[in-house]
This record gives structure tokens, sequence and C-alpha cells, in this order.
């Protein structure tokens, strides 16, 4: 009996068929958040939980989300802007001055009770 020998294209499904294992994360600014200072967010499409825990609406664009502060929150009335800058890096700036200091935002797993 000869031994199975593997062909390229052998080798290029099984490499496939492995990758196909792992789910690729999307490049969008959807998903969990993180602060360095343990605020948290959640973004899904328009929908946002919003770092004070209050759910509300935005513009969403895959790689950006801006809302506008509700009444109960911190910064009330402010206008928050954010950008993907990679798959797992977000940068978030209150307000509409250019000047202001961009907050750097991380992926965090989703929240755990």
């Amino acid at each position: 009996m000869r031994p199975l020998r593997l062909t390229p294209l052998m080798c290029t499904c099984a490499i496939m068929l492995v990758m196909a294992a792992h789910p690729a994360r999307a490049d969008a600014i959807d998903g969990h958040w993180c602060f360095p200072d343990g605020k948290r967010m959640s973004i899904q499409g328009s929908s946002i939980v919003t770092p004070d825990g209050t759910p509300t609406q935005g513009n969403y664009a895959r790689h950006f989300f801006t809302y506008v502060v509700p009444p109960a929150g911190q910064c009330a009335g402010n206008t928050i802007s954010m950008a993907l800058v990679n798959e797992d890096t977000m940068h978030l700036r209150v307000g509409t001055v250019s000047d202001v200091p961009v907050q750097v935002w991380h992926r965090c797993g989703s929240p755990t009770s």
C-alpha cells in the first residue's frame, strides 16, 4: 500500500478549512469598547449603550459613530464622535472642536454579570 501524498491543492484546501473554523471579526465599529479608566460602551448598528449605561440612538457608519449625550448623562448635550482606527482601536472625541484631546478606546469582551 502506497502512503498518501498531499498535493498542493489538498494542502490549500486543508488550510482554508482551518481558517474557516475561526470566525473573522468584521472591520466595523460595532461591538464592546473599554477605556483604561474602566468605562465601557457597546455599539450595535445605530444603537449604543453609553459609558453612563444609558441606551440611546446615534448616527452609524461602518467605521464612524456619533451621538448626542442624553440629558441624564455626563456631558449632556455634547456630541460624541468616534472613529475606528483599526479592528481593536477606536478614537473618541467629546464635542465638535478639533483641538479637544482624543480618547483611545479598545475592544473588550462582552459584559459579564
